[in-house]
């Protein structure tokens, strides 16, 4: 009878292959998620219009495009990209925004003083996330090309 044995940590050293594996994920995911963002803040112009229905909203302020961030999770291992609530409300509208529906507006200010009128609206779809991943999305597979290296 032969007895062999092997030292498992010369062999395979787990915790560094998996350290690495986190760092190129996060560094690939996090480059992917700058890509959507600056793709989605591109396709927003500035204009005092409308935008048609089917094409990213316009913006009249340049507020939605300054707030669309992306953060890495780590605890999920991914990456989410997107615009921020600014308001309570913002969130019904963004969603409307994106996928279209129904959202619940109040009047503006008149004259120093607040009208308490709401009315329910409906907006049509102007996608703008949904279209910067799907344009964005052929690039992944490359980013993760050579990206787990030894050191």
């Amino acid at each position: 009878m032969i007895n062999v044995k092997f030292k498992a940590r010369a062999f395979f050293d787990s915790k560094a292959v998996t350290s690495r594996v986190d760092a190129a994920t996060r560094k690939v995911l996090s480059r992917f998620g700058a890509f959507v963002r600056a793709s989605a803040r591109q396709s927003i112009r500035k204009s005092k219009g409308v935008s048609v229905p089917g094409s990213p909203p316009k913006s009249h302020t340049g507020l939605l495009k300054r707030f669309i961030f992306f953060s890495y999770e780590f605890a999920r291992r991914s990456v989410v990209i997107g615009p921020e609530k600014v308001n309570v409300r913002g969130d019904a509208i963004l969603s409307a925004l994106e996928k279209g529906g129904r959202t619940t507006i109040r009047n503006r200010r008149r004259r120093g003083r607040r009208t308490k009128r709401r009315k329910e609206v409906r907006i049509q779809a102007r996608p703008f996330m949904g279209p910067a991943l799907v344009k964005n999305a052929p690039q992944l597979p490359g980013m993760w090309r050579d990206s787990v290296t030894r050191t």
